[in-house]
């Protein structure tokens, strides 16, 4: 599976009804979204780290070629220096390697406050991390690493150690006349959109649009990518967020149906074999 599709998250109550059966219970809301999806960005992780037995669980409910892309604890990525938290990290990764073939890349946002003028941490980490055991990729916040030299420096660097570059398209909730963001908890940041490859796959997040048409032009642009670089032979994970949680799934299946439209070699959802696509999507055919 060269391709997966899923979205941040996999346990939200306001899917129910839509993404899940009527009064489905929490307790299987990952059994039911991975019957429907082939990933999860794993944004849970990011806050709290999960026991051996939560691990083996979430392991046992998942099909075989689904995967999980764990962000690494904040507690590591978000307190100053990467390298003091390396060991901690490498304690986390054999925690999660409990998934077995579930665990995809595991990923490490980092803070805007992490500048440029910290490559020397940034590099002594990312070196030190065992990539013969897991795939890591990194996520940078802060705008100087957009720029040159530092952005260059960043992909030399990423392309050496082959880790991948978290591809973060915050365009449809910015290049729009409303502010789609108004009433959400978390804002994502306004940074430029950085078209690279640098390992064998890439990890993409997309903060979609709540309006479905919205999305129209941005997603094109992806289409095309990932054409590209699926002949080229890169495995693509693309995760679809929205300020709008309930709407996340929704718009990543539209993504997908578009793909299929266009005949991009991508695998079809297990979603597909559990029911018609909904009115919204019909509406796009």
């Amino acid at each position: 599976m060269n391709f997966r599709l899923g979205c941040a998250i996999w346990a939200y109550k306001g899917w129910v009804g839509d993404l899940f059966p009527p009064e489905s219970h929490p307790g299987g809301f990952l059994r039911l979204y991975s019957q429907r999806f082939t990933t999860v960005e794993g944004n849970t992780t990011f806050y709290s780290i999960p026991d051996a037995k939560t691990i083996a669980r979430w392991a046992k409910e998942t099909p075989t070629k689904f995967q999980f892309c764990l962000k690494l604890p904040k507690a590591f990525t978000h307190q100053g220096l990467l390298e003091p938290h390396l060991s901690e990290t490498l304690h986390f990764l054999n925690q999660m390697r409990g998934l077995g073939d579930r665990l995809g890349p595991l990923f490490a946002q980092l803070p805007p406050s992490y500048r440029p003028s910290l490559l020397g941490d940034l590099e002594a980490f990312l070196t030190a991390l065992p990539r013969n055991q897991a795939e890591f990729a990194l996520e940078v916040r802060h705008p100087d690493w957009f720029q040159e030299p530092h952005c260059c420096r960043l992909t030399d660097l990423l392309e050496e150690l082959s880790i991948g570059r978290v591809l973060l398209d915050t365009r449809p909730i910015y290049e729009v006349p409303d502010d789609p963001q108004l009433h959400s908890e978390r804002r994502k940041p306004r940074l430029p959109l950085q078209l690279s490859v640098t390992a064998p796959f890439s990890l993409i997040r997309y903060i979609s649009h709540p309006h479905l048409e919205m999305n129209q032009p941005f997603m094109e642009t992806w289409i095309a990518c990932i054409d590209e670089w699926l002949r080229q032979g890169t495995r693509i994970y693309f995760f679809v967020h929205c300020p709008v949680e309930a709407r996340s799934p929704t718009n990543a299946r539209h993504f997908q149906h578009l793909l299929e439209e266009r005949a991009i070699p991508v695998p079809p959802l297990p979603w597909n074999q559990l029911e018609p696509l909904p009115t919204q999507l019909r509406l796009f055919e």
